[in-house]
């Protein structure tokens, strides 16, 4: 009779592995995408300055493309701390998820990242529906929370496009603190609860 366990089964999806190092594989990633731009960066220059082998760049990330993708996220992340966001004073909410934007957007080097083509847009955009809007839906809950977060972040989106992407002179010119004045009042109307409607009875028939 074979009293031995059964060996445990591998679990499916892309290993976690060790944290430390792919924490320093982004920072040196980051460095590199940087310096070089996104299309003269290499995956082998990349494990080369990280002092790894390339395998485990894939191991970790799939691609060049998923690398830079968790360059984004890491550095939104850090700047858009969607827990600490949400998790102040609900009266001052609006206010801090537009520092958060502006914070995140003021720097200088997240601004180079964002000019390197498509695969920095789509990043942007999963950030923003996968991370944010995502959160905000679970955070405002009820039956008019998607409506609700769908406001919120066009306003965002807004500013981010108006103020960095493409930018008009006016946004433009506003410090974040003169952004966050004028764009509070709009944020606080988007993140109240709708009122219910309700349909009024139809006028009866005359005999």
């Amino acid at each position: 009779m074979n009293n031995a366990e059964p060996a445990p089964g591998r679990s499916r999806g892309r290993p976690r592995g060790n944290p430390p190092t792919r924490e320093s594989i982004v920072t040196v990633a980051r460095a590199l995408f940087l310096e070089r731009g996104y299309r003269a960066t290499t995956l082998r220059a990349v494990a080369g300055a990280a002092g790894v082998d390339p395998a485990l760049i894939a191991y970790h990330f799939g691609s060049k493309k998923g690398l830079f993708a968790d360059v984004m996220q890491f550095q939104c992340a850090n700047a858009l701390a969607v827990d600490e966001v949400l998790g102040g004073d609900p009266a001052t909410l609006p206010g801090r998820l537009i520092d958060a934007v502006t914070d995140l957007w003021e720097d200088a080097d997240f601004r180079r990242l964002t000019a390197q083509g498509d695969e920095a847009a789509a990043v942007i955009r999963e950030y923003l529906e996968r991370e944010l809007l995502a959160r905000l839906v679970e955070f405002l809950g009820g039956r008019d929370a998607t409506a609700r977060a769908t406001a919120v972040v066009t306003i965002l989106g807004g500013l981010i496009y108006t103020r960095y992407l493409n930018p008009l002179a006016t946004p433009a010119s506003l410090t974040p603190a003169q952004a966050r004045t004028v764009l509070t009042p709009a944020l606080a109307a988007a993140l109240a609860p709708r009122p219910r409607i309700t349909a009024a009875p139809a006028p009866g028939r005359r005999g």
